[in-house]
């Protein structure tokens, strides 16, 4: 399995963006998998924003994704989307896509990831 991440870039303040994670050697409508978006600053922890299974349910998010964010998914594509509303100079970061190959119900022990793509927000 890989992931590539794209739509990344520069933004200012209340702005608006949309990643993209295309996964190339999983199946979104057949096998079993738990995917989501993560986000790094250098020096700390990675950290969750949220995830989909394969079981079809809404996603399931963390703290960090405030209400402002929304994770969407393509099967047809085997792609899933980040939108990211109103953002602020504190979600400035690298975000990442992770995936595990077994569905779960939690957002983090992904085994695989993609390289990244640099979001930062402008004051």
């Amino acid at each position: 399995v890989q992931l590539v991440e794209s739509g990344g870039g520069l933004v200012q303040t209340g702005g608006s963006l949309r990643l993209s994670c295309a996964a190339s050697g999983l199946a979104f409508d057949r096998d079993d998998y738990t995917i989501g978006w993560f986000r790094q600053v250098p020096g700390e922890d990675r950290e969750g924003i949220g995830c989909i299974n394969s079981g079809g349910g809404a996603p399931f998010y963390e703290d960090s994704a405030q209400g402002r964010f929304i994770i969407s998914s393509d099967k047809v594509k085997n792609t899933i989307y980040l939108q990211m509303d109103n953002l602020k100079p504190e979600d400035t970061a690298k975000y990442y896509c992770g995936v595990d190959e077994a569905e779960k119900s939690w957002c983090h022990g992904m085994e695989i990831w993609g390289k990244g793509t640099q979001v930062t927000v402008s004051s």
